[in-house]
């Protein structure tokens, strides 16, 4: 397989934007350090539950063989955090079933601030890493088949 003909999107969320910025630094160098694209389409919405509409149509328009989503989700104090967390994941789900390809899965859904500062920096637990890496996986995995 010809790493650097994959085509790798990333669709990002702006709310709580110091969070997702460094999961998108995160997913970038991944992609860098595994031999794929350094610079691959990066694709902005204003909150997660904004991605799975994104993440669709850069699949219809773009056609990439893999789409990073990137965002975090804080619980507050209303259960609005609950339906925000499920409709994203459902809704990237369903665009990764739809069309066939791989849809990373790397918004963090967390009870605290802090939380999200953990999971979003260098280190192990990184969900810009691994949601990267599982998207890199499973091209491979589809492109063997």
């Amino acid at each position: 397989m010809d790493k650097s003909s994959i085509k790798i999107s990333i669709v990002a969320a702006q709310f709580n934007e110091l969070i997702v910025e460094s999961l998108i630094k995160s997913s970038v160098e991944t992609l860098e350090k595994n031999g794929y694209q350094s610079d691959p389409e990066i694709f902005r919405v204003p909150g997660a539950y904004e991605l799975p509409l994104a993440a669709k149509n850069v699949a219809q328009k773009k056609q990439p063989n893999g789409i990073i989503a990137l965002g975090a989700i804080v619980r507050g104090a209303t259960p609005h955090f609950d339906y925000i967390a499920l409709e994203t994941a459902s809704g990237l789900t369903r665009v990764s079933l739809d069309f066939n390809i791989p849809v990373g899965f790397g918004v963090l859904t967390c009870d605290t601030m802090e939380q999200a500062i953990e999971r979003s920096s260098e280190g192990s637990g990184n969900k810009g890493i691994e949601s990267t890496e599982a998207v890199l996986g499973m091209i491979e995995f589809l492109e063997k088949l």
